[in-house]
C-alpha cells in the first residue's frame, strides 16, 4: 500500500537476503501501488530500524515493490551488502499517476480504498492513546478516545475477525469520522496535532508510546515537534531536505513514469 511501515516490504528484504545467501534467483511479480502518486514524510533514521521500517526511505515512498527491490539491491541495504539475483516482472500500462483500486483487502484492517489512502496518516495513532478504529467496520477511517470532549462522532471497538481485543474494547469512543472526507495526497499531521492539543495535562504525559511512536515515525523528532507545539507546516518543512535527496536517489530505480 505504499507505506514504509506496511511490513510486506520487510518480508521482501529478508527474501532477498535469503536468495542472495543461497545464490537463488528471485522473481518479483510487481503490483501497482495505490499510494504511489506522491512521496511524503520523514526519512527513517536507521537508529529506529525495525521490522516495521528497515530502510532510509520516507513514510510514503512512491515506489512499487519491484522498484523498491531494485533500490534495496542497488543501495547495498542487504546484510553485508550482498547482491540478490532477481528479475522484476513489471506491470503493463502503469504509471505512478495511474489510479488503482485493490481488488482484495491487503489487510483485514484496510478494507477499502479510502482507508488505504488515510493509512499513512492514521497509522501513527497506533502508538498513541487514541483508537484508530480497529475493532470496527471502518478502521483507519475514524479516530477517537473514551471521553466525549474528543469529538461528536461515536464508535465502539469490538473483538472481531482481524482485530482481536482491540484498544478500548467495548468502550464508547468519541472523535472524528473521516469516511466522507476526500482522500489526502500527503500525510495529514493535523489530526494527531489536534488530538494532542485536546488532551489534558495528565493525558499529554502518556499520549505517545514513545518507543513505538518513534519506530513508526522513523525518528524521535516528530513526537518532540508535536509536543513543542510546532504547526504541521513547520514540521513538514523539516522533511524537505531529506525528501529532496530521496527523490534524486529514487530516480535511479524507477520502472514506471511519474
Amino acid at each position: 500500500v505504499g507505506a514504509r511501515f506496511f511490513t510486506y516490504i520487510s518480508t521482501l528484504h529478508y527474501v532477498m537476503e535469503a536468495c542472495a545467501a543461497y545464490q537463488t534467483p528471485l522473481l518479483v511479480l510487481d503490483r501497482p501501488n495505490p499510494n504511489g502518486h506522491y512521496i511524503d514524510g520523514p526519512i527513517l533514521d536507521l537508529r529506529f530500524r525495525s521490522f516495521i521500517g528497515m530502510h532510509p526511505i520516507p513514510i510514503v515512498h512512491g515506489l512499487t515493490l519491484g522498484e523498491l527491490a531494485r533500490m534495496i539491491n542497488g543501495e547495498g541495504w542487504l546484510e553485508s551488502q550482498q547482491k540478490c539475483m532477481f528479475e522484476v516482472i513489471s506491470v503493463k500500462n502503469y504509471t505512478h499517476k495511474t489510479p488503482y483500486s485493490l481488488p482484495y483487502k491487503p489487510s483485514p484492517n484496510l478494507p477499502n480504498d479510502h482507508a488505504i489512502a488515510f493509512y499513512p496518516s492514521l497509522c501513527l495513532f497506533e502508538a498513541t492513546m487514541m483508537s484508530e478504529g480497529r475493532g470496527t467496520l471502518f478502521p483507519f477511517e475514524v479516530v477517537g478516545y473514551p471521553e466525549k470532549r474528543f469529538g461528536s462522532f461515536q464508535f465502539t471497538p469490538r473483538s472481531i475477525s482481524g482485530a482481536q481485543h482491540p484498544k478500548y474494547e467495548n468502550q464508547s469512543c468519541f472523535g472524528i469520522d473521516l469516511r466522507d472526507i476526500p482522500v489526502p495526497n500527503c500525510i495529514k499531521l493535523q489530526y494527531i496535532i489536534n488530538f494532542y492539543r485536546m488532551a489534558d495535562p495528565q493525558q499529554k504525559e502518556s499520549f505517545f508510546s514513545t518507543i513505538n511512536f518513534s519506530i513508526r515515525a522513523g525518528n524521535n523528532v516528530l513526537q518532540k515537534q508535536i509536543q513543542k507545539g510546532l504547526s504541521e507546516k513547520q514540521i513538514r518543512a523539516t522533511w524537505q531536505e531529506g525528501l529532496k535527496k530521496y527523490r534524486a536517489m529514487r530516480k535511479k530505480y524507477l520502472l514506471y513514469k511519474d
